[in-house]
């Protein structure tokens, strides 16, 4: 359950971590003539900045998926017990 808490506080902080990549102000920094790479500075932020985003969202992901995983097999073993008692009974 803590874990679940954790990972909602990560994906909120994930959110507000894009929020201030992407807001005007903080663009303007890198809204300069200047080129790297032949790239303009500010293209070049984007593209990272929201690479960035997507890495960090894909390892949040997985670690939702990897709790999620653990959750689904002990309930389904536990249908499994279940069903399996519940078949004896109907055989008898």
């Amino acid at each position: 359950m803590l874990q679940h808490d954790r990972t909602r506080e990560y994906l909120i902080a994930l959110f507000l971590f894009g929020v201030l990549l992407l807001v005007p102000p903080f663009l303007l920094v890198f809204n300069r003539p200047e080129r790297v790479l032949g790239l303009p500075l500010l293209y070049l932020y984007l593209f990272a900045a929201w690479t960035w985003l997507i890495v960090l969202g894909a390892v949040i992901a997985r670690r939702i998926d990897r709790d999620g995983a653990g959750v689904t097999d002990s309930r389904s073993s536990a249908l499994d017990a279940t069903s399996s008692a519940g078949e004896g009974a109907h055989d008898a």
